[in-house]
């Protein structure tokens, strides 16, 4: 055996809850994702461990997402959520019985959201951390942290309270859900600055990911390019992503989920099909949204699209896995005679690419591992496991960096959302003030409207408020919930001072439910 190769599948969304609503459009982001992404994986997992494939991945699970995924109320709505589609998918095997070529898809949905409904059931007890824990304790999956509400590091690391309140607080969280510290961490937008590290030190936090630059562009250059972890000086490793594996999956013009016989993602039914008969399964209010039910493969540039063959796209997975593979190993072959130990390939993806994007990704990993299994070149490997083999490694200061357009900070920071910022610093240099002025209260009402204070401050801070500001995508929204949390903040500081708004507060709680365990004392 050659080398080594480690699948990273961060899996984040930012925390979306409305109890006041029945029905809220930002949800969807949380059920599409488990229906196409976390469940489809997860059952992937269970056919490899039923067929004693050699399984190794890491997967990075976000507290906002372990929040969402453990929450009685969006667990309630996603098992709906099923049960909705399902029946629309039994309406479409109706709608479409004189044209064969989607009738048979449509069947194909129908029996896929039953399996997935009665895996989720029955499998699962309704809880999809359950899952995860089930594979991280058969050695298949190492499970990572992420900052607490995934905000942007690089901009707190002037205030490093700011920094190990998210850091202290995902630590906290991961203990609550899988029952022991974190190993590792996936840093937010896997963006670095110098001195985190000490940060993570003081956390127990044993290693981490950046981009190919964080590590390429380090002082001294690194030995081993990006196929080797590097140590900070505190100790904690880092390791990089490598460009071409990263290439054949993200690259628009030659990667593998732009395949001609592969799922078009923009042809859905729910923008298709007359508003009558839709009405009932999109937004209440007439928006029309992404179903999951898409009938045409992506044929090529042009707006005619054929008919979807699912046979021919899970073939695809197939060639394409084998291909991967093959291309790993000729990576190793060509490190193996230049470096004095077994090179290590690192994949790191969004986890909602395989299924959501790339609807046929769960197939084609599971079809990686497949081959690799066979292979007597390259296996797959977690973090731990290599650096218990390879305890030795260079020491270096690494470059500040992100896996963000252009490789920094820009995606973060520019006129889109640059206002966002001063509201922020100005809230943890309060909560920071407040921490230490309330240190020895016992009082449970000013604790409770603290500790408030400090979830809607980590809330603010979601990196992805940022992104979307940038992108043009939901910006309404990420503004909205910017200034939402902020005026949450400032509203409860109020009440420090004189009367409580005991059904604001409440409601506070009640709908940024999120982080129970947290308390004000991070900030202190």
């Amino acid at each position: 055996m050659n080398g080594y190769w480690m699948l990273v599948l961060h899996s984040h969304l930012p925390f979306v809850k409305h109890p006041e609503y029945e029905y809220f459009l930002e949800e969807h982001w949380l059920y599409e994702a488990i229906s196409e992404c976390y469940l489809p994986l997860l059952m992937q997992l269970e056919k490899l461990n039923s067929e004693r494939t050699n399984v190794k991945l890491v997967v990075s699970l976000t507290p906002t997402l372990c929040e969402m995924l453990a929450d009685d109320m969006l667990k309630e709505r996603f098992e709906k959520y099923l049960i909705k589609m399902i029946d629309l998918s039994k309406k479409e095997i109706v709608r479409t019985e004189s044209q064969p070529e989607f009738n048979s898809t449509a069947r194909f949905y129908k029996n896929r959201l039953e399996n997935l409904l009665d895996y989720y059931r029955h499998n699962l007890n309704k809880n999809v951390l359950e899952g995860y824990i089930k594979f991280k304790n058969k050695g298949m999956l190492e499970i990572i942290t992420c900052a607490a509400t995934h905000g942007f590091l690089p901009f707190m690391g002037h205030f490093e309270k700011a920094v190990s309140a998210q850091i202290t607080t995902a630590v906290n969280n991961y203990k609550k859900h899988f029952g022991e510290n974190p190993k590792g961490i996936w840093l937010p937008e896997c963006a670095y600055y110098h001195g985190l590290e000490s940060v993570l030190n003081d956390y127990g936090i044993k290693y981490f990911f950046t981009d190919t630059h964080g590590v390429l562009f380090a002082k001294p250059r690194p030995r081993y390019g990006v196929y080797a972890p590097v140590y900070t000086r505190k100790g904690v490793a880092a390791f990089a992503r490598d460009f071409h594996s990263s290439k054949q999956v993200w690259s628009s013009k030659e990667g593998y989920p732009g395949d001609y016989n592969y799922r078009d993602f923009y042809r859905d039914i729910g923008y298709d099909l007359d508003m009558n008969y839709i009405k009932p399964y999109i937004s209440p209010d007439g928006a029309r949204v992404f179903t999951g039910i898409k009938y045409h493969r992506i044929t090529g540039k042009t707006d005619y699209k054929e008919p979807y063959i699912r046979e021919k796209a899970i073939y695809k997975a197939g060639e394409h896995a084998a291909h991967f593979v093959n291309e790993r190993t000729k990576q190793v072959d060509e490190l193996t005679p230049l470096i004095d130990r077994k090179p290590l390939i690192v994949s790191p993806y969004d986890a909602e690419l395989f299924g959501h994007w790339w609807f046929e990704g769960p197939e084609f990993l599971g079809n990686v591992f497949r081959e690799m299994d066979k292979s007597e070149k390259i296996k797959p490997i977690t973090p731990t496991e290599y650096l218990e083999e390879y305890e030795t490694n260079q020491v270096t200061e690494l470059n500040p960096s992100s896996w963000g357009d252009k490789g920094y900070y820009e995606v973060w920071l520019n006129r889109s959302n640059d206002w966002i910022y001063r509201h922020l610093n100005f809230a943890v240099k309060r909560i920071h003030d407040l921490a230490v002025e309330y240190s020895e209260t016992s009082d449970p009402e000013e604790i409770r409207i603290l500790n408030q204070m400090a979830r809607e401050i980590l809330l603010a801070q979601s990196s992805d408020w940022a992104f979307l500001m940038t992108t043009g995508t939901a910006t309404e929204y990420a503004v909205k919930r910017t200034k939402e949390h902020i005026y949450n903040f400032l509203r409860l500081e109020k009440m420090l001072e004189g009367s409580v708004d005991q059904r604001f507060l409440s409601k506070c709680e009640n709908k940024n439910s999120i982080l129970q365990e947290l308390t004000f004392n991070v900030y202190r």
